[in-house]
Formats: structure tokens, sequence, C-alpha cells
């Protein structure tokens, strides 16, 4: 299983569009906001505003990130053939599904800390030591979900439609999770679930954060789970 997760790394880490949309994208966005912004003004729990956009491309390369390492990479080995010659090799099929999900795990990490690196030498990003640890890993926690979530997308979808399809689910995720846009003017029930700017800002995070976390988290598995199944059972027929 280790062979198979280097295998798929260094598969990652030479996808295109992972590069860009994942890693260059979030990191010239961020230059362009805060550019644009200014440095100085605030927004998410009163962060001054390269922080709180930091916060927020990191999320969103790292939502990128898990998507492509799942959903279309797993449609496109579906159609031409991979999965079913890795199912004579001694790599068992749960460890293929769990090499994957630790995959896309592991790409969203340099998706993460290359746009706080970004942050930091261009604006000074400034947060203690365990603020970055915590905010780091609860917002990489927070992308087990989508990972999940990329799973069952591209044991569900067809070749031709999984990027697509992945591509309006990034960016409709985006959109409802105030990466575009001021949390003040989203829904008052959106508004608290929050977890990487509370960190940020030297707050814990909200009990219904946690709880929508958890639902995403469930419901995902579920989902992934019940994909996998279905993929399965029709390959053995």
């Amino acid at each position: 299983m280790t062979g198979f997760i280097a295998l798929e790394m260094r598969r990652s880490l030479r996808d295109i569009r992972y590069l860009v949309i994942a890693v260059a994208m979030p990191i010239g966005l961020y230059l362009l906001f805060t550019g644009l912004f200014g440095a100085h003004g605030q927004r998410a729990q009163g962060l001054p505003q390269p922080v709180e956009l930091m916060i927020a491309m990191i999320a969103y390369g790292a939502m990128w990130a898990v998507f492509s390492a799942t959903g279309p990479r797993i449609a496109h080995e579906r159609a031409i053939g991979w999965t079913r010659q890795l199912r004579v090799t001694p790599l068992s099929a749960a460890s293929a599904l769990s090499g994957k999900l630790v995959t896309a795990l592991a790409a969203a990490l340099p998706a993460m800390m290359l746009v706080a690196v970004t942050a930091v030498l261009s604006h000074h990003v400034q947060l203690s030591a365990a603020q970055w640890l915590a905010m780091l890993a609860a917002m990489w926690a927070s992308v087990l979900p989508l990972a999940l979530l990329g799973l069952a997308i591209g044991y569900l979808a067809g070749d031709e439609i999984a990027f697509p399809l992945t591509m309006a689910l990034y960016f409709a995720l985006g959109a409802l999770g105030g990466l575009w846009i001021p949390l003040s003017t989203m829904p008052l029930a959106m508004q608290d679930a929050e977890l990487g700017w509370r960190i940020a800002g030297g707050q814990a995070p909200v009990p219904k954060a946690v709880l929508v976390l958890t639902a995403w988290l469930l419901g995902s598995a579920t989902a992934a789970l019940l994909a996998y199944r279905r993929r399965n059972t029709q390959s053995a027929h």
C-alpha cells in the first residue's frame, strides 16, 4: 500500500490541472484579491484582510487538491481499465480505496502550505504557533468529507462528466462556503459554520461548525461506500 500511495502522489504532483487549479490559482487569487481590496480591510471574524483571504484560499486550494485526486482520476481509471488491472495485483480492494483517500488528503498539504507561505512572505501574516497548527489541522480535517465525496463521484460518474461535475461542485461549494463573497451577505444559519477563521481570530470553533462537519463526514462516507460497493457489484457481473 505504501508503494501505491507513493505512485499516486507522484501522479498528483505531475498533474497539470492539480498544479494550476490547486496550487497556482489560490496563490494568484490571494495576491490579486489582497492587491484589489487592500491589506487593511476586515471581513470574517474581524480579521485583517490578508489573514481572512489566506484562510479562504487555503480552503480553496485544498478543495481542488482532494477532488483532483479522486473524482475525475478514478472515473478515468475506470474508463481505461486501470481499476481492473489493480484487482489482479496483491493490493486488496480496501487498500486501494484507502490509498486513494490518503493520497487525496496528502495532496491537500502542498496546496495549503504554499498559500500560507505566500501570505507570510507577501503580507507578513503572523499567527501564534498554536494558531497555525490548530488552523491548518482543522482545515485539513475539513476536506476529508470532500475527499470522500470525490470518491463517490469517481465510482458513479462516467469519464466524460466526472471533471465538469467536479468543477461545478468545486465552485458551488466555494461560493456557499463564503470563499467568494462576504459572510455577512449569507443566511444567518451559515455565518457561524466556520473553523479556520475563528481559530485565526483566537476563538474556539462554534459547536454548530463541528456538527456541520460531522454531518458532512457521515453523509460523504456513506455515499462513497455505497458508490464503491455498487461499482464492484456491477464489475462482478
